[in-house]
C-alpha cells in the first residue's frame, strides 16, 4: 500500500517539502489519536472527603482501607476479626441488619479429592441488604476483607472492601432503588475462595447479578476483565458507567490464566455478573509492600464511581432480562465503551479478508503491484510477527541475566522505562524489516501482505478467543477501505485516508498493548510485542512517510536516501537500549524496591528432622544461606507444601508441637470400619492438612460435617482458619490393616525459629500463599 498507492498522490508529495508535510500530519494524527486512547484508560482524579453524600469518595473510602490494612489478616487471624467487626460496624452504623455467615466450605464450591488435596475453610462472611421497593432479583456487590498472610492487603482486597462501604453509604444517602442489593464480604478468598463459595452455594437457587470488586496491583485503571455468559445487555449497562473500561479480548486472556477470584463460584453456579480490578503496580501485590501507602486512589475512585453507578443503574432494571442478547464484543475508545453483538465476529472477519484481497486485486490492475509482490509481502511479514515478540523475550531475559530477583515479581516496581523498550525493540524490528525489503517488494506489496496478515489473523482469533477478534478485523477493514479509496482520490486526500485508517488502528489497540504489560507481566512482554506488530501493519502507509524516498530519486539524492534508510530503525534500537538500562537503574533493589524471596520451615515430628524450603529455582544470595541447589525431594513429606518447592536445606529443630490425633469413636459394620477422629493444632495455626497414606484408603470421608469425594486417587484435605477446637473428621475403610494419616499445621512466621536470620533491608518477601510458614508434620497408625 503506502503512499505509491495513488499515483496522484505520489506525485505531488514528490514536490518539495510535501512529503515531511505529509509525514508531519500523518504522525500528528496518529499522537493525537494515541492520547486520546490512552486517556480513555485512566482512572479519574480522586474525590475528597467533602465530596457530596450521593457521590462515592475515594477520600472517605481510604479511611477504612487504613483502618482494613493496618496490619496482614488472614482468615482465622484475631486481626481478621478485627477487620470483621470494622465492617460490620459500619454497615450497622448505616442502619443496615448484618448476618454473619458462619461455616465451613469448601473451595471452588464443590468437593473433590481426586486431584490431591481438597481445600475448605471455616469462614465468616459478612452479609447485609438493602431492600428494594419492588425487586425483580438482587444485585450482589463482592469484596473480600481478608488479606495474605505477609500482607497487609491495602489493595487485595482493602480497595474492593472499602469501595463496598462506601458504596453503601452512598446508596443509604439517597432514595430507595427497585431491587434488592446485597453487600456481600467474604472471608478466605485468599485461602481457597471458600467464602464467596459458602455464599453461592447457599444462595445458588436465587440467583442474582454479581459485582465483584477486585486488586491485583496498587494502580491503574480498574478493568472490568471478566463476565457471565451472554453478556450483551450487562455490558450494555457497564457502558453507562462514568469511566468503562473493558474488553471482551480480556475475558479471553482471563480464561488462558490459571487464576480465580470471588466471582468463580458465583459464575460456576450460574449467577449473572462482572468482575473488575485494577492491575498496575502488581510488584506489591501479595506482599508487606500491599499497604494503603502504596495505593493510587485514583483507582480507588475508579473502582467506586464505576460500582456505584452500575448498583444504581441494575437496581432500577428488570433483572430477569439481563440474559438476553447472547454475548457481546467491546472495548473502550475516547468516546465510551464501544460495542456489537458477537454474532458479526465471523461475519466483521470474512469481510475484513474480502476487502483485503480486494486491495490486492485494485492495485495490481493499477500496477501498483503484482501477485507475487504481494505473496511475498505476505511470507515476509512473518519475519515482524515472529520477531517483535522473540526479541522481547530476549530482551527481558538479558534483564534477568543482570538481575535474577526480577523473575519472582509479577511485574517490575517501575516497569515503564521496560515497557518502553519493548515497543522501541519492536519498533527496531519492524523498521529494519521495511527498510531491507521496501525497494525489492515494493511498498504496495509488504502493505497489502501486511493487511492481508490482519485478516487472517482475524480469522484465526474468531474461531479460538471470538472476544479478540475485532482487535485485528476491524484494522484490517479500516485499512484496507482506506487503500482502495485512496486508489480513486487525488494528492493529500490519499494521505489523509490512509492517516485516517492508522487512527482507527491506533484507538483500537493501543490500548490493548499498554493493558497487557500489566495484564501479563514483563515475563510476557512478547504479547504486547505482537499487537504491536499489528498496529504497524496498519500503519504501514505512514511508516512509509517518515521513510526517505529514493524511488524516482537519482545522483547523490539516491544516494542520501540510501544512507538515511537505516536510521529510523538505529535510532529505536538506541531507545531500547537507554530505556533497559534506566529501567535496570531505577528497578536497582533497596528498601523500597527489596527483591523476593521465598523461605518456608518444615518439622518432621516423627524423626524431630528439620527442613528450610524454598520455590525459588535459582537461590538468591539471602535464600541460598538457608537452601542449596540440589532438589527439595524431602517436600513430599509434609503435605501441605505442594509440589512448587524446588530447594532444600538442613534447619535446626524448634520446639514446636505437632497436631493431635484423638480416635472418639472405632466401629465395625462387616468389613467396613468407621472411625471418628478429632484432630486439634496445638498451638495458634492458619491450616491443618490431612494426607492418607498407606495402602488401606478411604472409601468415605466427612470433614466437618461436610463429605468429601473419595476414589482410587486417594484423599486428603487442607483445613484453612481450622477452628480453635479443632476439627472432627469421619473416615470409612474397606480392609483389616491399620489406617496411616500423615497430619501437619502450619503457622506464620519464621522469626521466631532456631537459626533465623533476618532479611537485610533490601530483601523482601515473595508475594506467595507459602511464604514464611513454619509447618509440623506427624504420621498416625489407627
Amino acid at each position: 500500500m503506502g503512499v505509491p498507492l495513488a499515483e496522484p498522490a505520489a506525485r505531488a508529495l514528490a514536490r518539495p517539502g510535501r512529503r515531511a508535510l505529509a509525514a508531519a500530519a500523518a504522525t500528528a494524527v496518529l499522537v493525537v489519536a494515541g492520547i486520546a486512547a490512552l486517556a480513555a484508560v485512566r482512572p479519574p482524579e480522586p474525590a475528597g472527603p467533602d465530596a457530596p453524600a450521593g457521590r462515592f469518595s475515594a477520600g472517605r473510602a481510604f479511611g477504612h482501607v487504613t483502618r482494613i490494612a493496618a496490619q496482614p489478616h488472614v482468615a482465622g487471624s484475631a486481626a481478621n476479626d478485627a477487620v470483621r467487626e470494622h465492617v460490620a460496624g459500619t454497615l450497622r452504623g448505616l442502619g443496615l441488619a448484618v448476618e454473619i455467615q458462619d461455616t465451613v466450605a469448601a473451595e471452588g464450591g464443590t468437593l473433590s479429592a481426586s486431584a490431591g488435596l481438597a481445600g475448605l475453610a471455616r469462614v465468616r462472611n459478612v452479609v447485609a441488604t438493602l431492600p428494594g421497593t419492588a425487586p425483580t432479583g438482587r444485585i450482589i456487590l463482592v469484596a473480600h476483607y481478608d488479606s495474605v498472610q505477609v500482607g497487609p492487603g491495602g489493595n487485595d482486597d482493602g480497595a474492593g472492601t472499602s469501595a463496598v462501604l462506601e458504596v453503601a453509604r452512598a446508596l443509604t444517602a439517597g432514595e430507595r432503588l427497585r431491587n434488592d442489593v446485597v453487600l456481600l464480604l467474604t472471608d478466605a478468598e485468599e485461602a481457597c475462595l471458600c467464602g464467596a463459595s459458602a455464599y453461592a452455594e447457599r444462595e445458588r437457587g436465587r440467583g442474582g447479578v454479581v459485582l465483584n470488586l477486585e486488586a491485583r496491583g496498587s494502580s491503574g485503571p480498574a478493568v472490568m476483565f471478566e463476565t457471565s455468559a451472554d453478556n450483551a445487555a450487562l455490558v450494555g449497562a457497564y457502558a453507562g458507567v462514568p469511566h468503562p473500561v473493558g474488553t471482551s479480548f480480556a475475558v479471553e486472556v482471563y480464561r488462558l490464566l490459571p487464576n480465580d477470584t470471588d466471582f468463580t463460584p458465583f459464575r460456576l453456579a450460574g449467577f449473572a455478573g462482572l468482575n473488575s480490578a485494577y492491575i498496575d503496580g502488581a510488584a506489591v501485590y501479595h506482599t508487606p509492600l500491599d499497604t494503603p501507602a502504596a495505593m493510587d486512589t485514583a483507582s480507588l475512585q475508579h473502582h467506586g464511581d464505576n460500582a456505584l453507578a452500575l448498583v444504581r443503574d441494575l437496581g432500577g432494571r428488570d433483572l430477569a432480562t439481563l440474559r438476553a442478547g447472547g454475548d457481546a464484543t467491546y472495548f473502550p475508545t475516547p468516546w465510551g465503551l464501544a460495542r456489537y453483538p458477537g454474532a458479526l465476529t465471523w461475519p466483521l472477519a470474512g469481510l475484513a479478508l474480502a476487502a483485503a484481497l480486494a486491495l490486492g486485486f485494485v492495485a495490481r490492475r493499477r500496477g501498483l503491484t503484482s501477485w507475487p509482490r504481494v505473496a511475498a509481502g505476505f511470507a515476509l511479514a512473518l519475519v515482524p510477527l515472529a520477531g517483535g515478540p522473540v526479541a522481547a523475550q530476549a530482551l527481558w531475559a538479558g534483564v534477568l541475566a543482570v538481575e535474577p530477583g526480577y523473575a519472582e515479581l509479577l511485574d517490575p516496581y517501575e516497569p515503564l522505562f521496560f515497557r518502553l523498550a519493548v515497543l522501541a525493540l519492536t519498533a527496531a524490528v519492524l523498521f529494519a524489516w521495511y527498510t531491507l525489503l521496501r525497494r525489492r517488494v515494493g511498498p504496495a506489496g509488504l502493505a497489502i501482505g501486511a493487511v492481508l496478515w490482519l485478516a487472517v489473523l482475524a480469522l484465526v482469533l474468531a474461531a479460538v478467543t471470538p472476544g479478540g477478534s475485532y482487535l485485528a478485523a476491524l484494522p484490517a477493514l479500516a485499512t484496507a477501505g482506506a487503500g482502495l479509496a485512496a486508489v480513486a482520490v487525488r494528492g493529500r486526500w490519499a494521505v489523509a485516508l490512509l492517516a485516517a485508517a492508522a487512527a482507527v488502528a491506533v484507538t483500537l489497540l493501543l490500548p490493548t498493548i499498554w493493558l497487557l504489560f500489566p495484564a501479563l507481566g514483563m515475563a510476557t512482554g512478547g504479547a504486547a510485542a505482537l499487537f504491536a506488530v499489528l498496529l504497524s501493519f496498519a500503519a504501514l502507509p505512514v511508516l512509509d512517510l517518515l521513510l526517505p524516498e529514493a524511488g524516482g530519486q537519482r545522483g547523490l539524492g539516491a544516494l542520501a536516501a540510501r544512507r538515511l534508510a537505516p536510521v529510523p530503525a538505529s535510532l529505536a534500537l538506541v531507545l531500547a537500549a537507554a530505556c533497559t538500562v534506566a529501567g535496570v537503574v531505577a528497578n536497582a533493589p533497596g528498601p523500597d524496591r527489596p527483591s523476593p524471596t521465598h523461605l518456608m520451615y518444615a518439622l518432621d515430628a516423627d524423626t524431630n528432622e528439620a527442613v528450610w524450603l524454598s520455590a525459588e529455582d535459582d537461590p538468591q544470595e539471602w535464600t541460598a544461606g538457608y537452601v542449596s541447589s540440589a532438589p527439595a525431594e524431602r517436600s513430599a513429606r509434609f503435605p501441605a507444601l505442594g509440589p512448587a518447592l524446588l530447594r532444600s536445606g538442613p534447619a535446626q529443630p524448634a520446639a514446636l508441637p505437632a497436631p493431635e490425633v484423638v480416635t472418639e469413636a472405632d466401629t465395625r459394620a462387616g468389613d467396613v470400619r468407621t472411625l471418628r477422629l478429632r484432630i486439634t493444632p496445638r498451638r495458634p495455626v492458619r491450616l491443618l492438612a490431612v494426607r492418607a497414606e498407606g495402602e488401606v484408603a478411604p472409601v468415605r470421608a466427612v470433614v466437618a460435617g461436610r463429605e468429601l469425594a473419595v476414589d482410587r486417587g486417594g484423599f486428603g484435605f487442607v483445613l484453612h482458619a481450622p477452628p480453635p477446637g479443632g476439627v472432627v473428621v469421619e473416615l470409612s475403610v474397606r480392609g483389616a490393616g491399620p489406617v496411616t494419616l500423615r497430619v501437619m499445621d502450619a503457622s506464620d512466621g519464621l522469626s521466631a525459629l532456631p537459626g533465623f536470620r533476618p532479611r537485610p533491608a533490601d530483601v523482601g518477601i515473595d508475594g506467595s500463599h507459602s511464604s514464611e510458614m513454619a509447618g509440623v508434620a506427624r504420621t498416625v497408625r489407627l
